[in-house]
């Protein structure tokens, strides 16, 4: 949840949208009682800035491991994230969209 601001959006396979940090917690918890052996791996590909404090991201990532029922598992997607740098300097997403590239 720390990569998250407190009103961020998280776009879910289905598209409907988990708003917010309890939401976004949720819909984690969720996700992750049903994989809860997984690894995930990240590739940011390209970042477009605006001024000093929002950028988006185009990661390209995925998942592997296995199942609640031990059953291996793989995912892959194209996601489109954007970010806002915070006061001490770190960047949170506002807006994430695992699936957005498909």
């Amino acid at each position: 949840m720390a990569l998250y601001e407190a009103q961020a959006t998280l776009v879910n396979e289905d598209q409907t949208v988990s708003a917010g940090s309890a939401a976004i917690r949720e819909t984690y918890k969720g996700l992750f009682a049903d994989l809860p052996e997984g690894k995930i791996n990240m590739k940011v590909v390209r970042v477009v800035r605006a001024g000093d404090d929002v950028a988006v991201l185009y990661n390209d990532w995925n998942m592997s491991g296995k199942t609640a029922d031990g059953s291996p598992f793989t995912m892959q997607h194209k996601a489109m994230e954007i970010v806002r740098r915070q006061a001490d300097g770190t960047w949170r997403f506002v807006i994430d969209d695992p699936y957005a590239r498909g």
